[in-house]
Parts: structure tokens; C-alpha cells; sequence
């Protein structure tokens, strides 16, 4: 395997748009567009988590980044329900809020059975409208449009987590920020 950072070639199918309901932060009009596939139970989603937020404060403005729900729920068994969580403070505005102290508190939740008391008390440290969450947290509409999301990954070729989109093509991890930093570099300085 080569030392410098890689694109690879994805199924024939395309990266689907971006929606509304997708988490995302920069403008839209920014030069270069990352999308990442992620579950927040996995341990190298986490070990990726402060390469991500290191690029986007680096780049800011410059990238406009889109979290995608690909929660392994095989192996991972609150996978879901972490993912329900973070679905459930985007609709009050404070997903990212979540998906940090979901990242940054892995280890505390990632076996426990009580998951979901620990991401309620998330919720009351975000003063995020407890009832909401916990309806939004159980709703069917919040568990279709993450299976959705999951099954459109599988049809582009998403099997494992992290998975990065960059422009629209699929790319091999980054060993290092640095290689990651390159790939984001090399994106801004296309014509």
C-alpha cells in the first residue's frame, strides 16, 4: 500500500444528495464537500472524530461537511440507539453538540445496557426539551430515515466505518492528519 492517500473507485452508483434532514456543517457552496459515513459506537469513527473537527476548524468555511448514520448494529449493540440519539438532538438543533459528547464519552456507554438513560442525561446537560427527545429518540420517523441512510451506503459500496466521500469520491482512510490535511489540499487547489 502506498504511503500517500488514495481515492478509490466506488460502485457504479452514485453518493446520494444531500437533504435536509442530513447533519452538516459549512456552506454549501464550499469548494470541497466531505462526507462521512459513521456509527458513533465504533472505536474508529472516535479515533477519526479529532482529525475531523481539527480539519474543519483548520479549513473553516472551506469544507462543507455531511454526517451520514451507518450504524453496525451486528456488532455494535448500541449503535442504534446512539444514532436515534443524535437524530433526535439534530431536530432540536444540536446535533453536533451530540455527536461530540457522543464521541467524546464512547467509552462510557459503548456496553452499557442503560445507553439510553446515559443519552437522556445528554440531553439535559444540551437543556435540549427532554419529552421531545425521548418521543423523537423512539420515533419510527428517526429509525427510517437512519435505515435509510444505512441502506443507500450499502448500495455505494459503504461496508465499513469510517467511510469518507470527498467531492463525491470515495477515499482510502487516512493514516495521519496530515495525509488527510494533503487530500483537502489538493481538492482546494483544483481549478
Amino acid at each position: 500500500m502506498a504511503n500517500s492517500p488514495q481515492t478509490t473507485n466506488t460502485s457504479s452508483s452514485k453518493l446520494p444528495e444531500i437533504t435536509k434532514d442530513d447533519p452538516k456543517t459549512g456552506s454549501s457552496s464550499a469548494k470541497v464537500t466531505l462526507v462521512e459515513y459513521s456509527d458513533f459506537q465504533c472505536p474508529a469513527c472516535a479515533a477519526y472524530y479529532p482529525m475531523v473537527k481539527q480539519l474543519l476548524s483548520e479549513y473553516n468555511g472551506k469544507i462543507y461537511f455531511v454526517y451520514r448514520y451507518f450504524p453496525l448494529t451486528a456488532t455494535h449493540q448500541n449503535a442504534m440507539i446512539s444514532s436515534l440519539a443524535a437524530y433526535a438532538a439534530n431536530l432540536q438543533g444540536k446535533f453536533w453538540e451530540m455527536h461530540d459528547m457522543l464521541f467524546q464519552t464512547q467509552n462510557s456507554w459503548a456496553s452499557s445496557p442503560k445507553a439510553r438513560e446515559t443519552f437522556i442525561g445528554y440531553a439535559k446537560k444540551l437543556d435540549l426539551d427532554i419529552d421531545k427527545f425521548k418521543t423523537d429518540l423512539e420515533s419510527d420517523r428517526g429509525k427510517n430515515f437512519i435505515n435509510d441512510t444505512y441502506s443507500k451506503g450499502l448500495a455505494i459500496g459503504v461496508n465499513s466505518t469510517p467511510t469518507f466521500f470527498l467531492n463525491g469520491v470515495k477515499i482510502q482512510n487516512p493514516r495521519t492528519y496530515d495525509d488527510f490535511k494533503n487530500l483537502i489540499l489538493n481538492e482546494l487547489n483544483k481549478k
